[in-house]
């Protein structure tokens, strides 16, 4: 008897499928961290029949783990060498090796025994494994927001805006959504009802938190005099803080919600599932984008910041010091966002120099530059010299001759 695992890539995740034992041999041998999938959500996309209801069956006796790939996991998978599909752009593939150890790739099983060759099964793995990412990735955000002690629903209380209120509401009926599915294993018409309209209102929330950010931005970028930089430092320090963690838990309940929406879809519709995942896919894509593009203005303000105030620091040696420490603590925390939502940047945390250190290197500058004047001054005083004379060596000589005439005329008569 045999052991095989079924390998499923969408390029981002691998779904790793077959029994137990198998599953786990695999991944301890690649070394691979991996969370546990719920097979049973497969049946759904195969619909009814009796050919169905084998495949169904087949697959809910198997035991599945979800792999989020990174560099070093993805370049693992690729010497596996799965096949793509041209049709799905899945990669897939089935290991064979003697029970107890697998070892050695087979080319993925075209033959009907294998379930994977079911079209539907494979829409219904993709749309399965994007849930797998999203789910990955808000828990990472949960582990993100304990860390950093925000307090998003305090935060979002202190404001004015009602649309803002309206977000503490929406983020208890997602939360509620998400626990009825996973007791009960698919989201009902009734369970969807709840919160198919709560997009709206976290896609207002970004956009001012978003907004929040763009002002810190500008007003760090204004900012001449070193006091007024300090403020606005300080300033832009808390609003990170404050409005990186909104976005994140923005981030986070639109996952929740594209998580609940393809379950919608793959129990209403499984047909349009490829689809639909393909639109959610695009639409985060976007999400990102715009994020990421206030982030790096951000960013790069707060670097400068803190640049300004290295070059100030013989002249403000309390002050400047301050803003040096505070634009590290700022753009990590930008930094660590970014990361967090899946996009990298790459920054270097600015040095804080010493009173004394700016002094010795500014006074090292200053007798650099006298010293070059002076040598410039007396290179300049040789130079004229030089020229002078030169010119004087071009003027022509005239040779005055004064003959003393003897006694030819009368004064030399006298003379004598």
């Amino acid at each position: 008897m045999s052991d095989e695992i079924e390998l499923i890539s969408d390029g981002d995740g691998l779904a790793v499928i077959g029994q137990q034992a198998a599953v786990e041999r695999f991944l301890e041998s690649q070394q691979l961290e991996s969370r546990e999938i719920d097979t049973r959500r497969l049946s759904a996309a195969l619909g009814t029949g009796a050919v169905v209801a084998e495949s169904s069956a087949a697959i809910s006796a198997d035991y599945g783990r979800w792999v989020k790939l990174t560099k070093e996991s993805a370049e693992s998978v690729q010497k596996i060498g799965l096949s793509r599909s041209a049709k799905t752009g899945l990669e897939t593939g089935v290991l064979r090796g003697p029970k107890g150890q697998i070892k050695g790739f087979v080319e993925f099983a075209s033959s009907p025994s294998s379930a994977l060759t079911n079209p539907a099964l494979l829409s219904g793995a993709a749309g399965i494994m994007t849930q797998m990412a999203m789910q990955q990735a808000m828990d990472e955000i949960t582990d993100y927001l304990a860390v950093i002690d925000a307090k998003v629903d305090d935060i979002l209380r202190a404001q004015k805006d009602s649309a803002l209120a309206e977000m503490i509401g929406v983020e208890l009926m997602i939360d509620e959504a998400m626990h009825i599915r996973h007791s009960v294993g698919r989201v009902s018409e009734v369970t969807w009802s709840k919160v198919q309209g709560a997009s709206t209102t976290i896609a207002v929330t970004q956009s001012y938190a978003l907004k929040r950010l763009e002002a810190a931005a500008e007003r760090l970028a204004k900012q001449r005099k070193m006091g007024d930089i300090e403020k606005a430092a300080r300033a832009a320090e808390t609003d990170a803080h404050e409005w990186l963690a909104v976005l994140a838990r923005c981030f986070q309940l639109q996952d929740a919600l594209a998580v609940l929406e393809l379950d919608r879809v793959l129990d209403a519709s499984a047909d349009e599932l490829d689809d639909h995942r393909t639109g959610l896919q695009a639409a985060r894509e976007q999400r990102m984008s715009k994020i990421a593009a206030t982030t790096q203005v951000l960013l790069d303000r707060i670097t400068s910041a803190g640049t300004t105030a290295d070059t100030k620091l013989l002249l403000h040696p309390s002050s400047a010091p301050q803003v040096v420490q505070i634009s590290n603590r700022s753009a990590s925390r930008v930094v660590e966002f970014r990361e967090l939502v899946g996009v990298s940047v790459e920054r270097s945390d600015l040095e804080e120099r010493r009173w004394r250190q700016a002094a010795a290197e500014t006074r090292d500058t200053v007798l650099t530059a006298g010293s070059e004047k002076v040598g410039a001054a007396r290179q300049f005083g040789l130079d004229r010299v030089g020229s002078a004379r030169a010119a004087a060596a071009r003027i022509p000589t005239v040779d005055v001759r004064v003959s003393l005439r003897r006694r030819g005329s009368k004064n030399d008569d006298d003379t004598d």
